[in-house]
């Protein structure tokens, strides 16, 4: 009967021991208040709450007290049924009778105890529940909290010593704003070189591809009558000269009246306009450019028969040259007349140019605009169709040269760059890039000059007060 009595008790002992660590009470150390002792909850009231989080918190204490309750229970029960044991312990001698009625008040004791055990892990599971709840809600606060407001709790809050960043001075240049486009080259012009009269050709001066200058005969035709209809009008220039002046020189003398001059005169001018009209037609037998360029096909063969209109040969205008474009409606309002633009063409030859050409309405297709740029080309290097790259520059604008590191992005996720303004306070601005070359991102929109933050622009935020200094230890000027 006493073992039973004995296991009994260290049942209930253990049961107590268990209860009183379900509770969640720690023991950290020292002699300060509460000897030191602390819980899940309390830990997390140390931090500042929201509403909700307060909420948990209140039926986190809740449930702590009734767990509390259950476990002063059991005890209880714990204290009576050690008494009950003791009083049957010594009541061996005292009969049968007496020792059935104290097991039977032991058993109900420890009934109780077990039912005070079942009541406490009961509460000491929701207890541990709503430490969870708390520290769930906790967590989930921190994740939306900056890096900056997290090191800020953690360091002491508004008792922390400002940030050290690094900030460099930038501040704007004026920049030509550039349009690229790309397209090719077009001679200005393709002149057909035609026979102005009929005839055999007879001689051939140039070849394909030879350059020529204004006023070089190309193909000459057969002289042979036309040459014959000239000496034959001269003739007719010299026998009406001889008359009118033999006329002229009677008249002086008196021997002949004054109005037969009238009708040599008009022989001797029909004869001079006959002569110039037999030149002419000879003339047109030299077939000659009015444009310097390059010979190109078709080219006549001698002995070829050409018509009036006949085409002789093909000279092709390389100087000036033309680039020839389509520009977006969307970009149309850059576009001027002379704006200077720069040329290279997939061959690698590089020159200069301005914008002469830009039309008035677009095209159905592209719904874009042709433009063309004229550009010089004295010694004809810059052929025909060439595919080539323009670079058009539509005035200057100022800019900011940034480095992409500084670079950053805001909670919204916009992006830009942060400084530091008057009083050492962190702004941020944003930035629209432009342009991005090898020494940095050309940035519009931001003031004339700024100190921009180049290292620690990722742990402060605007409002923050920081300790700024240049790359060379030099404090930010306010």
């Amino acid at each position: 009967m006493r073992a039973i009595f004995s296991y009994g008790i260290a049942l209930l002992i253990v049961v107590g021991i268990g209860i009183w660590m379900a509770t969640g009470t720690l023991v950290i150390g020292g002699k300060g208040p509460g000897a030191g002792e602390n819980s899940v909850v309390a830990a997390v009231q140390a931090q500042p709450l929201t509403p909700e989080q307060q909420a948990l918190v209140d039926a986190a204490k809740a449930k702590q007290q009734a767990a509390d309750d259950a476990k002063k229970a059991a005890d209880q029960a714990t204290a009576d049924a050690k008494k009950a044991a003791e009083e049957a312990d010594a009541a061996d001698t005292a009969g049968v009778a007496k020792q059935a009625e104290l097991a039977k008040e032991v058993a109900d004791k420890a009934a109780a105890a077990a039912k005070a055990k079942a009541a406490a892990d009961a509460a000491s599971n929701e207890v541990k529940a709503a430490d969870a709840a708390v520290a769930a809600a906790q967590k989930e606060s921190d994740a939306f909290k900056t890096i900056a407001e997290r090191n800020t709790e953690k360091d002491g809050g508004d008792t922390v010593a400002p940030r050290s960043v690094r900030i460099a001075v930038v501040s704007q240049q004026a920049m030509p704003i550039e349009f690229p486009l790309r397209g090719r080259t077009k001679a200005k012009a393709a002149v057909t070189v035609t026979a102005q009269t009929s005839g055999t050709v007879q001689t051939v001066n140039v070849t394909k591809g030879q350059q020529v200058k204004a006023g070089d005969i190309i193909c000459v035709l057969d002289q042979g009558a036309r040459k014959l209809a000239v000496d034959q009008a001269q003739a007719g220039v010299d026998q009406a000269q001889k008359a009118f002046d033999a006329n002229a020189a009677l008249v002086a003398k008196g021997l002949a009246a004054q109005n037969t001059t009238l009708a040599l005169q008009a022989q001797l001018a029909g004869a001079k306009t006959a002569l110039e009209n037999a030149q002419l037609e000879l003339g047109r037998t030299e077939i000659k450019t009015d444009v310097a360029g390059t010979v190109e096909d078709p080219l006549a063969n001698v002995g070829t028969m050409l018509a009036a209109g006949q085409p002789c040969a093909t000279v092709v205008q390389l100087n000036p040259m033309l680039f020839i474009a389509s520009v977006p409606e969307a970009k149309i309002g850059y576009a001027r007349l002379g704006l200077a633009a720069s040329i290279t063409t997939v061959a690698g030859d590089k020159v200069n140019g301005k914008v002469t050409y830009i039309a008035a309405t677009a095209d159905d297709a592209t719904r874009s605009f042709p433009v063309e740029i004229e550009l010089p080309n004295p010694d004809g290097k810059i052929r025909d169709g060439i595919t080539a790259d323009a670079v058009v520059n539509v005035g200057v604008a100022p800019v900011t040269i940034l480095p992409q590191s500084v670079l950053t992005l805001d909670d919204n996720g916009v992006l830009g760059i942060r400084t530091v303004e008057a009083g050492n306070k962190v702004a941020f601005h944003a930035v629209t890039i432009v342009k991005d070359t090898r020494d940095g991102v050309w940035v519009v929109d931001l003031p004339n000059k700024i100190n921009v933050i180049t290292v620690g622009q990722e742990y402060v935020q605007p409002g923050q007060i920081v300790d700024a200094k240049t790359a060379d230890g030099e404090p930010a000027a306010s």
